[in-house]
């Protein structure tokens, strides 16, 4: 019998790499709300990996209540992940999901998933096994980049789409000027919260990537406008002027 693996969060992508993860032979054990993950320790003494698969907002909560001896097989998947997001904990595996799995409908994968750290290996085969694909990356630099790309996806198309409507492809074709100036100010912000120059014309390039692999999917979805509220105070924190987001929030105010 394989190790056991523990899924905190058995939501869509927590059931997705489930399946996955039984697929390959390991045991999964389910942490949910109602159960204490102290005690949930006592009992399952060395699981091989903890995957967190709960949503961005509840992960700092979650990861104050991880049993020490869990602390060092974490896995994560959160939108909006950075390595600040994970002070404290030591070289957790982090994927940043490109596929989509909501309630009704089989999943639907955008461009192959980025994952790296000591389980990525595990997270990769795992997907594999349910026709999902990932790739491997090899050092925490490229990591670094897959999130922040992730991110500038996640906030370009959501936040312009705030104003724009439509999908990602119709944004890219008829308001490219427009998109460029909230990216351009979504690295900006990225930058001051990782403390690091970026590419910006690769980071573009391979969001535009992300784009052709699903034209047809909206922009705005439900967390846009939370998206483009948490940029503004995150960029106030680091005392930056955001031009294009800031009008946006000044139109949506005369609304």
């Amino acid at each position: 019998m394989k190790q056991a693996i523990v899924v905190v969060g058995i939501g869509e992508m927590g059931s997705v790499f489930a399946r996955g993860f039984l697929r390959l032979g390991h045991p999964v054990y389910p942490v949910t709300r109602t159960i204490d993950m102290q005690d949930a320790a006592k009992t399952i003494t060395d699981p091989l990996a903890v995957f967190i698969a709960v949503a961005e907002q509840e992960l700092p909560g979650v990861l104050k209540q991880i049993p020490s001896e869990w602390r060092d097989k974490l896995c994560l998947l959160q939108n909006e992940l950075l390595p600040r997001d994970w002070a404290g904990v030591q070289a957790p595996t982090v994927i940043s999901v490109w596929f989509e799995k909501k309630r009704g409908m089989d999943t639907k994968v955008i461009i192959p998933s980025p994952v790296f750290g000591p389980h990525a290996q595990l997270l990769a085969d795992a997907l594999g096994t349910i026709a999902i694909q990932a790739r491997v990356l090899n050092n925490p630099d490229e990591l670094l980049f897959e999130l922040v790309v992730k991110n500038l996806y996640i906030l370009t198309s959501n936040i312009a789409g705030l104003k724009t409507g439509g999908t990602v492809g119709e944004l890219w074709q008829n308001h490219q000027t427009f998109a460029r100036e909230v990216a351009t100010d979504i690295i900006t912000l990225q930058e001051a919260m990782t403390e690091s120059y970026l590419d910006h014309d690769k980071l573009i390039t391979a969001m535009v990537d992300a784009f052709n692999g699903d034209p047809q999917h909206q922009c705005m979805g439900r967390s846009a406008p939370a998206r483009l509220e948490r940029a503004l105070i995150n960029a106030k924190q680091f005392d930056l002027h955001l031009p294009a987001l800031q009008a946006i929030a000044t139109e949506r105010s005369k609304t």
